[in-house]
């Protein structure tokens, strides 16, 4: 705005009494003065009369700067406004808040919402409506001064109306816009078929995800269908895979709406059209002595040259990947190797076999990492090349932690998961030792030199020249 819309928006309007009121007040002021004057010229104490008035002059005068200075008509002083990042004393940073609740469906009964946020000097950044069949969830994303606690929010919230309010704290990513993040969250499933379950998840917030097959490992049907439009029930959604099995979706005490159960089969609908499909990208590596590995992404279609590979495996290796009989081991390989339930990565030579696998496994809202890698072929730093990927993926998919289990005496798995550089935990019962990794710091991404990264085969060439 300018100096000069400033000065013409603080002018006063105009009136014409007022006009009317000087005109009259000159008018006796005129008559006072001629009355005086014929007084002072022809009366006895004409002098004495004439330095009375002065005298009452000069009171009136002084009454009249008093008056005006303590009944001061000029506008208010405007307020300085707050800067973004910092509260409404203009000293310690703002909170940012997500917060849902329930308001009844009718007129008005949002702005009170809105009203009694204001009262608190808190900034409604995003707002979306959820209707339902007796009322409406509206979410919202809000900036307070770091003086206002959740517990005030939700009182207050509960005092104009809302029910069933959630809150928790949030972040800068959470000022991407809704449209931006579901296109965002569309792109990444439609580039990898293993991104479904994290898109869900950041989709509906926290919850946990279940993939059950509608096969079981050892050929039997598990019975777990849903129809296809989809189920909503409450706090848990229930979405057809498109492998024929079912995508369980829950959420404690937080009920999902029917616009939050849209989005997510329409998500799964996606990925149900464009089928199978993994990233391209390849890394060639060069091991100590000389030779050439290839670091890539694995899926079902290697489910054969991963069976053989474990065949040329000992019992000893099989058995502490698999803590279990090592006969059922190429059962599991289905499973392991789909992208519905995680993330796989395979080490093969110049010569196209596959000598190393290494898993990255979606466990409800835990992560587990695995590794298999060929007799001939350990203690090379295969294994350790592969961990420190998988943990790079798990820190991309915004896991809090990755786990192995494993048996104690396994040295090579506990040397790798030492090696990451991360704090860890270790639980052990009956032999059985579980590592968990905390990555709330840099993991090591490769301990083998590059030759050339990201590089394709010429059949992936021509069907990137394809597409």
């Amino acid at each position: 705005m300018t100096d000069v819309t400033s000065s013409k928006s603080a002018r006063r309007p105009h009136h014409w009494r007022r006009d009317l009121v000087e005109l009259a007040a000159l008018f006796t002021a005129v008559a006072v003065a001629d009355g005086i004057a014929n007084l002072v010229a022809h009366g006895p104490d004409g002098r004495y009369l004439l330095v009375f008035s002065a005298v009452a002059l000069a009171a009136t005068a002084g009454f009249h700067t008093w008056w005006a200075r303590r009944h001061s008509h000029a506008p208010p002083a405007a307020e300085p406004v707050p800067d973004a990042d910092t509260d409404t004393t203009g000293a310690a940073p703002a909170t940012l808040w997500r917060m849902r609740t329930t308001v009844r469906d009718e007129p008005g009964t949002l702005g009170v919402l809105c009203s009694a946020l204001a009262r608190h000097r808190v900034d409604i950044l995003t707002l979306q409506t959820h209707p339902l069949a007796d009322g409406t969830v509206d979410e919202f994303l809000l900036r307070a001064p770091a003086t206002v606690q959740a517990a005030q929010l939700s009182r207050e919230v509960a005092a104009a109306g809302g029910q069933d309010t959630w809150i928790e704290r949030a972040d800068a990513h959470d000022l991407v816009d809704t449209p931006t993040r579901v296109l965002g969250l569309a792109t990444r499933t439609a580039l990898d078929a293993a991104e479904l379950p994290l898109a869900l998840r950041q989709l509906l917030g926290r919850c946990t995800i279940h993939s059950l097959p509608a096969v079981s490992f050892t050929g039997r049907p598990t019975g777990e269908s849903a129809p296809v439009e989809g189920v909503l029930d409450g706090t848990s959604l229930r979405l057809r895979d498109p492998s024929g099995g079912v995508i369980t979706v829950e959420r404690p005490y937080l009920p999902f709406t029917p616009t939050e159960f849209a989005r997510a089969r329409a998500l799964v609908e996606l990925d149900a059209r464009l089928g199978p499909r993994i990233p391209r990208s390849q890394d060639v590596l060069t091991l100590p002595e000389g030779n050439e590995i290839t670091v890539r992404r694995a899926d079902v279609a290697d489910v054969e040259a991963a069976r053989a590979m474990q065949e040329r495996c000992s019992e000893r290796t099989l058995g502490l990947r698999y803590h279990g009989p090592v006969g059922d081991a190429g059962r599991y390989l289905n499973h392991l190797l789909s992208p519905r339930f995680g993330r796989t990565l395979a080490v093969q030579t110049a010569s196209g076999r596959i000598v190393a696998l290494g898993h990255l496994l979606w466990d409800g809202d835990e992560t587990e990492v695995a590794l298999l890698v060929e007799d001939d072929w350990q203690r090379r730093g295969i294994g350790s090349e592969l961990l420190g990927r998988l943990v790079a993926l798990a820190v991309e998919a915004g896991c809090d932690s990755v786990y192995a289990v494993t048996q104690a005496s396994n040295t090579g798995m506990v040397a790798a998961m030492r090696g990451l550089g991360l704090p860890l935990d270790y639980q052990i019962e009956d032999g059985t030792l579980v590592v968990t990794a905390r990555l709330d710091a840099t993991p090591v991404r490769s301990r083998l030199p590059y030759e050339q990264s990201q590089r394709s085969t010429p059949t992936e060439q021509s069907e990137q020249a394809e597409r």
